[in-house]
Formats: structure tokens, sequence, C-alpha cells
């Protein structure tokens, strides 16, 4: 059976364009090495460099920054993941990212799992904006105050319109590709 892939990546590149973030100090982060091509699409799209966190486990939910490649000090740094999980990497991250000079720290996903403690560790590590899809439901307990959710219907809805009208879903993803 077919299977189409739907990305998240350009509903969150359009709506930083939306915010302005293309005329800001900004680079995209990659939180590790399995992302980099998703930084890199979002950092095109707005326009920007991308950095990428090399990282390592050295238990089971622990996560050590070992070197971060790339010029961030002094900018914004939009950290763009698929999930947060635990928040575990996207938290040790972006610590790290301020701890070296980065001036702010915003993280993006597709899908906010925010499971054990995800949301006080965000918080915690200093994340002053979380942007996700609403691909999974968020209970209020575990909605950040600088929480934005961004809708996932209409791209599911026109890949639904392309499949049933055998037209291309790929094409809604030619930038993204």
């Amino acid at each position: 059976m077919p299977v189409d892939h739907l990305y998240g990546g350009p509903i969150l590149g359009r709506h930083l364009l939306e915010q302005g973030f293309a005329d800001q100090d900004v680079v995209v982060v990659s939180p590790d090495v399995a992302g980099v091509s998703r930084a890199k699409r979002l950092g095109e799209m707005l326009h920007k460099p991308f950095v990428v966190i090399a990282k390592r486990r050295p238990a089971p939910n622990e996560v050590e920054v070992v070197e971060i490649v790339g010029d961030f000090k002094g900018k914004k740094c939009i950290i763009i993941d698929d999930m947060i999980d635990t928040g575990g990497s996207v938290a040790s991250g972006a610590r790290e990212l301020l701890n070296r000079g980065a001036t702010e720290v915003i993280a993006t996903c597709t899908h906010p799992v925010f499971s054990n403690n995800a949301v006080q560790r965000l918080v915690g590590a200093g994340i002053s904006q979380v942007i996700s899809l609403d691909t999974i439901p968020i209970p209020e307990e575990q909605r950040l105050k600088e929480l934005t959710v961004l809708p996932s219907a209409p791209l599911i809805g026109e890949a639904m319109r392309r499949i049933h009208l055998n037209e291309s879903v790929s094409e809604l993803f030619h930038d993204w590709n």
C-alpha cells in the first residue's frame, strides 16, 4: 500500500515567516544530527543559516551536549524537531545554547507529546516559546504560557483531496523536500 508522508515543517515555517522571524537575527537549530535536513530546509525557508547540536546519551532518558556546530552567539535560536516527547534533547540543547551565548531559544515541533514532566524541562531550560502543530491534543495542565498551536487540518484536508482526485501529494512539499 502506498504511503505519503505529511511534513509539519512548512506549516511551522510559514508561521515563522508571518511572525517576522526572517527579518530577525536568527539561526535554525537541529537538536541532533538526525534532524539536520529538517533544520536545513527551515533555514532555507527563512533564508537563515542552521546550527547542529551533537549529543550523546550516557544513559536512557539522559542527554549530554558534546558540541554545537555553527555560529549562534548573539542570535535568537529556533530549534526544530519532529516531536517533543520528554523534552530532554530540546531542553539540554536550549540550555547549552543559552549558556554559550544565544540570546533566546524558541522550540518548534510537529508532534507535542509532552510526556514525563516535559513542560517543566522546557520552562526550566529557558525556552521562551514553543510552537507546535495540533497533531496531538495537549491537556490544559500541559500547556505552557508561551505555547502556540498551529492547525494541521488544512494540510490533512488538502492531502485527502489530492488522494481522492489522484493528484500529487508530494507537490504539497516541493519547497520542503
